[in-house]
């Protein structure tokens, strides 16, 4: 007989929770627009979440610590003249959004340390270059104010923002609209997935195709393709058969995927969200109501399914916090921000463990705020993977508690001890008139007399009465 053996992972027991109502971001009225984006941008100081508007386009920008019911009157960020379609944090300052517009140009905000108190119109630059809708803006990992944007104009830009001026132009290599753009890991590279099927590995600065894979789903529906941190490629997509895929690719060898698995029916586009730190890959499909996670290993067959969160509502759209913003001590690994109709619900991912210590396991370093290049440096052909930093010094141990001793009622679950030269109970004396004895002798030591007690006993064959 052989015995299934359950493979080993540290997060087979990851499970998702929504925080309570009092936590979540209530009345937001979410866009409705046709794009197939996350709607949300998150990072440790602000949550932004793309917003309806009339006459334009706008969206809101929450200190995360402003929960319940936000006001209608609340400012937003609304100075483009068509509607927002994608928003991206830049990774180098938690205070400056990048944001592209129906309006074909994509815009740089400053977002004041303490959130906004009043509508902010004023841009720090404004980008012109495409020339129809930008539906893509990713900043550069780790090249400090270098900002990528990709239009339904099939091409793809990337700005100096702190010069505001156009570093490369890349208008050949995409038939068709784009639906994504990821980079790698050092930003020397990114991927993109089009419309036309094909996965692309373009180099920005050369301008250069470096691997293309036609027809990695053979479905008509939107896909996605991310980089992974080993170089390798995720994508989601559709079968011929409208099913939802997931697939596993190596770069230097696209003819086969490395791994390819099919998921569902439903009609969402799948929006992954990749965890260098862990190799996980969480799924999150527009319209449903679940994320599904998975680990990347090096083993076959290299996408392993962990688990699914489930809730009620479908969502709209999702954001996720980087690792840096994580509560460390609570073995939080991901926090996603659920977009309903008119509210966005945190949902927090936990490994569970029993001490209270820090996670070393956990929390490798991480990628932290500070850029590892000017963009002058980049420009020049240089590379460098992110600057890390440890989560150590974000982890808060658990609160002591104060020593309290629980002591047993001693007068109550003791009895009154016989007074000394008292006989015992015995055969011939019965054990009533022994504890009689011993009260009388009390009395009488605070001046009472046992003669002025009386003591009725109930009546039984052999009792007696005094």
């Amino acid at each position: 007989m052989f015995r299934k053996v359950v493979r080993q992972s540290k997060f087979r027991h990851v499970f998702g929770q929504p925080v309570k109502n009092d936590q979540c971001y209530e009345d937001i009225r979410v866009s409705r627009v046709t794009w197939d984006s996350t709607f949300c941008a998150v990072n440790p100081k602000f949550l932004a979440v793309i917003v309806e508007a009339s006459g334009g386009g706008a969206f809101l920008v929450l200190p995360l610590s402003k929960t319940g019911r936000i006001d209608k009157a609340y400012p937003t960020v609304c100075g483009h003249t068509g509607p927002v379609l994608d928003i991206d944090w830049c990774p180098h300052n938690d205070e400056v959004i990048a944001s592209g517009s129906e309006d074909c140009t994509v815009m740089v905000w400053q977002i004041p340390e303490n959130g906004l108190v009043s509508p902010l119109t004023e841009p720090v630059v404004v980008l012109e270059g495409h020339t129809k809708r930008v539906g893509i803006v990713s900043w550069h990992p780790t090249a400090r104010n270098v900002l990528l944007s990709a239009g339904c104009d099939n091409m793809v830009l990337i700005w100096n923002v702190g010069t505001a001026e156009e570093l490369y132009r890349l208008d050949s290599l995409h038939p068709d609209l784009i639906y994504n753009v990821s980079w790698n890991r050092n930003g020397s590279l990114f991927c993109t997935a089009c419309k036309d099927k094909s996965v692309r590995v373009i180099d920005p600065r050369r301008g250069t195709l470096v691997a293309e894979r036609e027809k990695a789903h053979e479905g008509a529906r939107p896909m996605r393709a991310i980089f992974l941190a080993d170089g390798k490629v995720f994508t989601t997509g559709f079968s011929r058969m409208s099913e939802r895929q997931l697939a596993l690719w190596d770069p230097e060898n696209f003819g086969e995927p490395m791994a390819l698995q099919e998921l569902d029916s439903s009609n969402g586009a799948l929006l992954p969200f990749y965890d260098p730190d862990t190799n996980v890959v969480y799924v999150c499909g527009k319209g449903d109501s679940s994320i599904r996670y998975f680990e990347i290993t090096d083993e076959p067959p290299y996408i392993h399914f962990l688990n699914t969160f489930t809730s009620k509502e479908p969502q709209r759209g999702m954001g996720s916090m980087p690792k840096r913003g994580l509560e460390v001590s609570k073995c939080e690994i991901a926090r996603f921000y659920k977009l309903h109709e008119r509210k966005c619900e945190p949902i927090v991912m936990t490994v569970p463990r029993k001490s209270d210590l820090f996670q070393d396991d956990l929390y490798p370093d991480t990628a932290g705020p500070e850029a590892a290049l000017e963009a002058e440096e980049w420009v020049s052909g240089r590379d460098a993977s992110p600057i890390l930093i440890s989560l150590r010094e974000a982890y808060v141990p658990s609160k002591q508690r104060d020593l309290k001793v629980s002591r047993r009622n001693v007068l109550s679950d003791s009895r009154p001890a016989a007074a000394p030269g008292a006989p015992r109970p015995g055969p011939s004396m019965p054990a009533a008139s022994t504890n009689i004895a011993g009260l009388s002798g009390s009395l009488a030591g605070a001046g009472v007399c046992a003669s002025q007690l009386r003591v009725v006993l109930p009546r039984r064959p052999g009792s007696w009465r005094r």
